[in-house]
């Protein structure tokens, strides 16, 4: 599960989540951005950011490895969304990520960032920031499988 969900997103990763899934709007999606290690701010300051500008604008900076890019997931990657009525909670998940042949150069990975992107052309500025993971890795040429959790990446009860 998350480790933090960014305060911009409290109440409405589900909803966010669903959008996607049914396409509405069209186009919309979630990614999947690692973040390097070098400059990482912390959880409290992180978890402050309200569009992923902002969480790239302070000194947290995105992984440039060679091999690395964002996951781009669409309406067909998700899972269905489903109440969980017995244990009064909803879970969402993501399929797993494989970052092909990640180079060295450019530095270890500290976390990944879930968000929600209502259009395949927006910009940083109208990414909505979801959730953050801790996921340390270092890169050595090799592929990278991300999975957040087996239980999922968000979880609301």
């Amino acid at each position: 599960m998350a480790n933090f969900a960014f305060n911009i997103s409290l109440g409405r990763i589900a909803e966010l989540y669903h959008r996607v899934k049914i396409g509405d709007p069209a186009g919309s999606s979630l990614l999947v951005v690692a973040l390097a290690e070098t400059g990482l701010e912390s959880d409290a300051v992180l978890k402050d950011k309200d569009t992923l500008a902002d969480v790239l604008a302070g000194a947290t900076n995105e992984a440039g490895n060679a091999g690395y890019a964002r996951k781009v997931l669409a309406a067909v990657d998700l899972h269905a969304v489903a109440a969980d009525d017995a244990a009064d909670r909803m879970r969402l998940d993501i399929p797993d990520q494989t970052f092909t042949a990640v180079q060295t150069a450019g530095g270890p990975w500290a976390k990944i960032v879930i968000a929600y992107r209502p259009a395949a052309a927006s910009p940083d500025s109208a990414i909505i920031p979801l959730t953050c993971h801790d996921f340390t890795m270092t890169p050595d040429g090799n592929n990278i499988a991300v999975q957040i959790d087996p239980l999922g990446f968000f979880e609301a009860a």
